[in-house]
């Protein structure tokens, strides 16, 4: 079986000829959001709205040509269809007309905070989901928001399915489970479905599933951040009124590097920094009780110390934690007796001092100049 990458794509869409220009869609530049992930693949090809039925020949011998490559088992293209926006008629109004900065309130909710890694696969879904159970067992009210769009993960860490639902058409309901309101773009789309989405598609959407959604009253609106510093962890920081962040790292050398990038990120856009969780931190044998450190240990700890904020704790690797996430009972709420999901509770309990101490000192809004 040959390997499914970008360039293997690429070759086989250079094939296919755009009947206009007698050039192929790779030289002519209309093929974006390439998505390649284990034999699933997904693309968009920009087009002129004007030639939406030549094009849409093209877009299927796309998919067909793709779907017949060795080890492809799923192919969704899609056509867009984005143009420039007209010159203005009029000039542009005084900047004293434009509007203010300061990022508007979400109703009902008290405080955001967002929980956020530098890179993927350091278990920040997990810890999550399980510092907002941690937050809920102190008698708050909290909800969740997946704000991965590409990866959202939320539905199967809780053992949610379904859809939300409208009453009014306007603000979507938000899904319930083991007390927790929830958002996940997971919800409106089928889990084995690649989001072929550009920047402003990811801003717009992120900003409904924050303003469109009808929390409630919540004392802690929790937000599963995806990884890195993109699009989407920009519009959080600069659109929202977040109350601060929480960066989740291991303690090897790599994750602590990009913990960093995540964690200024945070901090050039005026959002304070509730502290660094080094989760993985050890292994206990469940059989032997032996202990490894498996990631080296207290890296994030150092980090914390060497960049001047909190070192909120440690979350050890552990199968009954991956379990339970994986089944969707987080072991927080379904084992609360457990010393995992006392770890848990404490991070929690953390991190509500953390939100009393920035909504005491600078209050619940920040405004980015």
């Amino acid at each position: 079986m040959s390997v499914i990458n970008e360039q293997v794509i690429l070759g086989c869409l250079e094939k296919i000829i755009e009947p206009k220009t007698g050039k192929n869609v790779v030289e002519l530049g209309i093929i974006s959001g390439l998505v390649v992930k284990e034999g699933n693949i997904g693309f968009a090809l920009e087009i002129n709205p004007a030639d939406a039925n030549e094009m849409e020949i093209v877009r299927k011998q796309c998919e067909d040509a793709v779907f017949a490559l060795d080890g492809v088992s799923s192919v969704s293209a899609v056509m867009t269809a984005e143009q420039a926006p007209a010159a203005p008629a009029q000039k542009a109004p005084p900047p004293q007309q434009q509007q203010p900065s300061q990022k508007p309130e979400v109703p009902g909710v008290a405080a955001i905070v967002a929980v956020a890694s530098g890179k993927g696969g350091v278990g920040k879904s997990t810890c999550a989901v399980n510092i907002a159970l941690g937050l809920q067992a102190q008698g708050l009210n909290v909800g969740m928001l997946d704000a991965d769009v590409y990866g959202p993960s939320l539905p199967r860490m809780l053992g949610i399915s379904g859809k939300p639902d409208s009453k009014d058409g306007k603000k979507l309901i938000p899904m319930e489970k083991w007390g927790l309101k929830v958002m996940s773009m997971g919800f409106l789309v089928e889990e084995d479905t690649p989001m072929i989405w550009r920047g402003p598609m990811i801003m717009s959407a992120l900003q409904q599933m924050v303003f469109d959604v009808a929390w409630g009253e919540l004392d802690v609106l929790v937000v599963d951040m995806p990884p890195g510093t993109g699009d989407a962890q920009l519009t959080m920081a600069q659109k929202v009124p977040l109350t601060g962040a929480v960066i989740i790292s291991t303690p090897q050398d790599i994750a602590l590097l990009d913990a960093r990038k995540g964690l200024n990120m945070f901090k050039k856009v005026d959002v304070p920094v509730m502290g660094i969780v080094e989760n993985m931190s050890y292994f206990l044998c469940p059989s032997c009780g032996e202990r490894s450190d498996i990631f080296g240990h207290g890296g994030a700890r150092e980090t914390a110390a060497e960049l001047g904020v909190d070192f909120l704790g440690e979350v050890p690797l552990h199968m009954d934690i991956r379990k339970t996430s994986d089944a969707g009972t987080p072991i927080t709420v379904t084992e609360p007796e457990s010393a995992h999901a006392q770890i848990y509770k404490a991070l929690g309990e953390r991190v509500q001092e953390k939100i009393e101490e920035n909504l005491g000192q600078t209050g619940p809004r920040i405004v980015i100049e």
